[in-house]
């Protein structure tokens, strides 16, 4: 791959990459470990993908599959660099959550993936992830009212 092109790319991808590995690792470093794993083997690979939405769903599987094999706890203190209590409830209440339900909270409202694209980069069906955005959608709401009282969106 041409070093511009990949440079291109880097900054156009670095974010994502980091920020899905963070989610699944709790841990910068390791995270930072991952991203540059991810983007080493992004770069050293021959084959073109056919559009930038293969190119994209590449590197998030790439990425989660490099997660698997590094896991990390959570710092006590990680959620506290928000604006509001809302932030801060929200970001904890979404890393207290499993694995499974932090993933596709992460894919879809952050990354914003429709379910379809989600089941095809996690190898699920499109229903489990229905069914896991629901769930994730219900367990973050009883954290949120359990642990602040209130509504995200509501003042504090």
């Amino acid at each position: 791959m041409d070093e511009d092109v990949f440079r291109g790319k880097l900054k156009q991808y670095k974010d994502t990459v980091y920020r899905i590995a963070f989610t699944y690792l709790r841990n910068q470093a390791d995270a930072e470990d991952v991203a540059q794993e991810t983007f080493l083997k992004f770069y050293l690979r021959e084959k073109p993908f056919p559009d930038v939405g293969s190119e994209k769903a590449w590197l998030i599987r790439v990425t989660l599959n490099a997660c698997f094999q590094n896991r990390a706890e959570l710092p006590e203190n990680l959620a506290t660099a928000f604006e509001t209590p809302q932030d801060n409830a929200l970001y904890a209440a979404v890393f207290s959550l499993p694995e499974k339900y932090r993933v596709v909270i992460l894919l879809y409202y952050y990354e914003e993936y429709s379910v379809q694209e989600i089941s095809e980069m996690l190898q699920r069906n499109p229903s489990t992830i229905q069914t896991q955005l629901e769930r994730a959608r219900k367990k973050l709401k009883a954290l949120l009212e359990q642990k602040g009282g209130f509504h995200y969106g509501q003042t504090a």
